[in-house]
C-alpha cells in the first residue's frame, strides 16, 4: 500500500508521499480555486445535474484542488430558491460533485469546498447573523463564538471545509464600502472577535480562510482595494493584530488583500506573506488570493503569466477565480518560478486535505434527516441582534415606550424592507424566518397601542408630496418611530464586476457594500428632508438607523428626542428592536466605531497618536458626534472600591437604576512616556456583566505582557517599563484613572 493510502500515518508524511507522484500540471491544479461552483450546475427540480465544463476543468487538471461558491446565492451568482441549491438538496449535490473529483483524480485526491461566510453562510437557508459591525456593538465575544458555532455546524452539514470569513479588516475610513465587514475601528477589539468568530466555526471541524491580509480597512479616500498610505507601526499596532488572535485561534487559511502597502501589492508581498506571516506568526496554514487579485499584478509584470509566478514566490498558494495562475505550468517551464516553490504550495494543500479526513470520508450522508437552522432553536442571531443595538441619545427617558394606550406611527423606509437589515453577502431570505421591525412592532406591542405605517421617501428616491403625507399622519401620534438608514441589498437591480462586487453607477439602491463607497457620509436620497419635517410636528420622536456604516447624522441627533443605532441587525433584528423599544429587553450596546459629525472631520478614530499639538478645525467641533464605546442604557451603573496595579484593576460595578441591564466596563491605556509618540489612549481589557437592579459584583479586568508592550523606535517589540495611565470608561463615561 503506498504510504498516503495509509491514514495511520501522519497527514503531512502522507502528503509528502503524494506530491512527488503527481505531475506538474496536476500540481497547479490542485492550486487553482476557479469560478466554477454555482456556475457549473443545473437543477431540474430536484435533481442536481453538472455542466460540460466542470468535466473539462477535471479532464484538463486530472482533479480540482480548491471549489469555491458551490451553495452561493444571490444575485450575482443569480441562484435563488428556483435555482439553486437548498439544503435539503445540499449532500446530493455535494456528493455528486465530489465523486466526479475523485473518480477523474488518478489518486483519487478529492476537493476542498470553500463558502462565503462574512456573516453566517451565505447560502439558501442560510443562518445569518447581523453584520460583523454589529457583532463588534456587542463587547460579547462569548456570543460571537457561539454564534459561530452554529454556521459552523450548517456548513460541516453541507460538506463545506473552508469558511471564508471577514474578520481581519480593522475599520479606519466609514466612507469604505465594506466598513459593515469590520468588528470595530480598535484592533483589539477586532482581534478578540477575530478569535471568537474562527474558535466557534472550528469548533465543528469547519476550517476558517480569515481575511483580508492586511490593512484594506485603512484605504485612501475610503475607496475600496485603494492603497493604504501607512508605515510599517501602524501596519504593525493596528493592522495585524487580528491576523495574529486569528493564527492562535486555528484558522487554517488566510487570504491576501487587494491593496498595497508603501507601493507593493499585498498579493506580491513576500515580507507580509512570508516574512511576517510564516516566519514571525507562525502560521503553517494556506494563503488564498481574493478574486481575480492575482490576474490585477498584470498592472505591474505586464504578463499574465509572469504574475502568476510573481505571487506564488511572493507566497500565495492557492488562487481564486483568476488565469494567471492557470499559467504556473509555463511560469514553471520559462524559468519564472521554481518547482519547488509550487511544491511548498501543493504540500500545504494536500497536508490540509488529509489532515480534514477527505481522503477517507470524502462523502455527507445523505439519510441524515434535515435540519433548518431556524431562531428558537438557534437564538445566537437574535441574541446578537438584541446585545447589539446602540442607545445614543434618551431625552426625558422617552424609552422605553410606555405600556399605555398610545397611538404610535411608524415612518421611514427601513421599516418594513427585510433586506435593509441583512447587509451585503446576502442569500435569499424566506420571509417567514426573519423579521423587519414593522412586523416586530406588532408581535411586541402591548394592548391597546395602535399602530400606523407611512414610507415617508425611499432609501435613495422620494417627493415632497409622500413627506407630507407622513408628517400628516405624524401630527396625529402620541409617539412617532422614524426608521431610517442605509442599504447594502444587492436586490434591486445591482450590476457586478468581475470579482463580485457591485458596480454604482447613481442609480443603485445600495449606498453600502462591497464596491459601494461614499465620499459624504450623510444618509441616502430624501431621508434627511424627511427627518427634518418629522421633527417640525411636534411631536415625541423615537429615531432608529440602520446601518452598514458610521454616518455623519448630526441634524438627526440634535432633531430627534432618542436615537438608536443598529448596524446591520441580521434576520431577526426587528424583533431585537421591538423588544428594546417596548423595554422588554435593556440597549447594551457600544459603539465599536466612533459616528463623526462629517466625512470632512476623518480620521476621527478614537485611538489616533498625539502629538502634543491641540489638532482642531476651525470650523468644526474637535470632538466627535459620538465616540468609540458610547451607548446608554434603561439603568445606571456605579463603580467603586478601586484597586489597581500595573497589570490588573479590581473595583466594584453596582446597577444602581430600576432596570436589569449589562453594564460594559472597559480599560483603556495611555503611555506617558516612551521613545515614540503615544496613542490618546488604546482599549486592552473590557468585560460585559448582566447586574439586577440593586445587584453588586466585582470585576477583574486585567493586562497581560502583551498588553504592556509596544514598538519602541528601534521597531522592536519589548515589554515597557515606562509609565502608563489606566483609564476606566463604561458606556463611553469616563468612571476612574489612575498612573501605574
Amino acid at each position: 500500500m503506498e504510504a498516503f493510502r495509509n491514514p495511520s500515518l501522519s497527514a503531512r508524511n502522507r502528503a509528502e508521499d503524494l506530491l512527488p507522484r503527481l505531475t506538474i500540471r496536476e500540481k497547479v491544479g490542485q492550486l487553482n480555486q476557479k469560478l466554477l461552483g454555482f456556475g457549473i450546475y443545473e437543477r431540474n427540480g430536484d435533481d442536481i445535474s453538472f455542466t460540460d465544463t466542470l468535466d473539462e476543468e477535471l479532464n484538463h487538471w486530472g482533479g480540482l484542488g480548491v471549489l469555491y461558491g458551490l451553495f452561493r446565492a444571490d444575485p450575482w451568482s443569480g441562484k435563488n430558491f428556483e435555482t439553486g441549491i437548498p439544503a435539503r438538496l445540499a449532500a446530493q449535490a455535494h456528493n455528486r460533485l465530489q465523486r466526479k473529483v475523485i473518480q477523474t483524480s488518478r489518486f483519487g485526491i478529492p476537493a476542498l469546498m470553500s463558502s462565503e461566510c462574512p456573516h453566517g453562510h451565505q447560502a439558501l437557508d442560510g443562518y445569518l447573523l447581523p453584520v460583523s459591525l454589529a457583532m463588534g456593538a456587542t463587547f460579547s465575544p462569548e456570543l460571537v463564538c457561539s454564534a459561530f458555532d452554529v454556521v459552523g455546524k450548517q456548513l460541516k452539514s453541507q460538506g463545506v471545509d473552508l469558511a471564508l470569513m471577514s474578520v481581519l479588516d480593522v475599520l479606519r475610513d466609514p466612507r469604505w464600502g465594506r466598513s459593515e465587514e469590520c468588528f470595530s475601528e480598535d484592533p483589539y477589539l477586532c482581534a478578540v472577535m477575530a478569535a471568537a468568530a474562527v474558535t466557534g466555526c472550528r469548533e465543528n471541524g469547519v476550517d476558517a480562510v480569515v481575511k483580508h491580509l492586511c490593512a484594506q480597512g485603512q484605504t485612501t479616500g475610503g475607496l475600496n482595494a485603494s492603497p493604504a498610505a501607512i508605515g510599517e507601526r501602524e501596519l504593525r499596532e493596528i493592522h495585524l493584530l487580528p491576523a495574529e488572535a486569528s493564527i492562535r485561534a486555528g484558522a487554517m487559511g488566510v487570504m491576501a488583500a487587494y491593496n498595497e502597502i508603501d507601493g507593493i501589492p499585498c498579493h506580491a508581498n513576500p515580507k507580509l506573506l512570508r516574512d511576517i506571516l510564516r516566519d514571525e506568526l507562525s502560521f503553517d496554514g494556506m494563503v488564498m488570493a481574493d478574486g481575480v487579485a492575482i490576474d490585477r499584478l498584470d498592472d505591474l509584470t505586464g504578463d499574465n503569466t509572469a504574475s502568476g509566478a510573481l505571487a506564488l514566490q511572493s507566497g500565495v498558494d492557492v488562487s481564486l477565480w483568476d488565469n494567471a495562475f492557470t499559467r504556473l505550468e509555463e511560469a514553471i517551464a520559462r524559468g519564472l518560478v521554481p518547482e519547488s516553490v509550487l511544491d511548498e504550495a501543493v504540500l500545504r494543500v494536500l497536508t490540509l486535505k488529509f489532515e480534514r479526513g477527505l481522503f477517507e470520508s470524502p462523502y455527507l450522508d445523505e439519510d441524515v434527516p434535515l435540519e433548518i437552522f431556524f431562531a428558537h432553536k438557534y437564538p445566537q442571531s437574535l441574541d446578537l441582534a438584541r446585545q447589539s443595538i446602540v442607545l445614543l441619545k434618551n431625552e426625558n427617558s422617552l424609552l422605553p415606550l410606555g405600556k399605555q394606550a398610545c397611538k404610535i406611527v411608524v415612518i421611514g423606509p427601513a421599516a418594513d424592507d427585510l433586506y435593509l437589515q441583512l447587509g451585503d453577502y446576502t442569500p435569499p431570505v424566506d420571509p417567514n424566518n426573519a423579521v423587519t421591525l414593522w412586523q416586530g412592532l406588532q408581535q411586541q406591542a402591548p394592548d391597546g397601542v395602535t399602530l400606523v405605517r407611512a414610507q415617508g421617501c425611499g432609501i435613495r428616491d422620494g417627493s415632497q408630496t409622500s413627506i407630507g403625507e407622513a408628517v400628516a399622519l405624524a401630527k396625529g401620534a402620541d409617539v412617532v418611530i422614524l426608521a431610517l438608514g442605509g442599504s447594502s441589498s444587492r436586490y434591486s437591480g445591482a450590476r457586478f464586476d468581475t470579482n463580485g462586487a457591485a458596480l454604482h453607477d447613481g442609480d443603485v439602491y445600495m449606498d453600502c457594500g462591497e464596491g459601494v463607497d461614499c465620499a459624504s457620509l450623510a444618509l441616502p436620497g430624501f431621508q434627511h428632508s424627511l427627518a427634518a419635517a418629522v421633527y417640525a410636528a411636534g411631536v415625541p420622536v423615537v429615531t432608529v438607523v440602520t446601518a452598514g456604516r458610521p454616518y455623519a447624522i448630526p441634524d438627526i441627533a440634535q432633531g430627534t428626542d432618542a436615537l438608536v443605532y443598529a448596524f446591520y441587525p441580521g434576520p431577526w433584528g426587528g424583533k431585537a428592536l421591538a423588544e428594546l423599544l417596548f423595554g422588554d429587553i435593556s440597549p447594551s450596546g457600544r459603539l465599536p466605531a466612533t459616528l463623526p459629525r462629517s466625512a470632512g472631520q476623518l480620521p476621527c478614530y478614537y485611538n489616533r497618536k498625539d502629538s502634543g499639538a491641540e489638532l482642531r478645525y476651525c470650523d468644526s467641533p474637535n470632538a466627535p458626534l459620538y465616540h468609540f464605546g458610547f451607548g446608554l442604557s434603561y439603568t445606571s451603573f456605579e463603580a467603586k472600591h478601586f484597586r489597581a496595579t500595573r497589570n490588573k484593576l479590581s473595583f466594584t460595578l453596582k446597577n444602581t437604576g430600576e432596570h436589569g441591564g449589562h453594564a460594559v466596563p472597559m480599560l483603556f491605556i495611555r503611555w506617558l512616556r516612551g521613545d515614540v509618540t503615544p496613542r490618546e489612549k488604546e482599549l486592552k481589557a473590557f468585560s460585559k456583566i448582566w447586574l439586577a437592579p440593586e445587584e453588586s459584583r466585582g470585576v477583574v479586568l486585567e493586562l497581560d505582557e502583551k498588553a504592556l508592550s509596544r514598538w519602541n523606535s528601534k521597531m522592536e517589540f519589548v515589554n515597557s517599563k515606562e509609565p502608563v495611565m489606566l483609564i476606566l470608561e463604561e458606556g463611553g463615561k469616563e468612571i476612574w484613572r489612575g498612573e501605574v
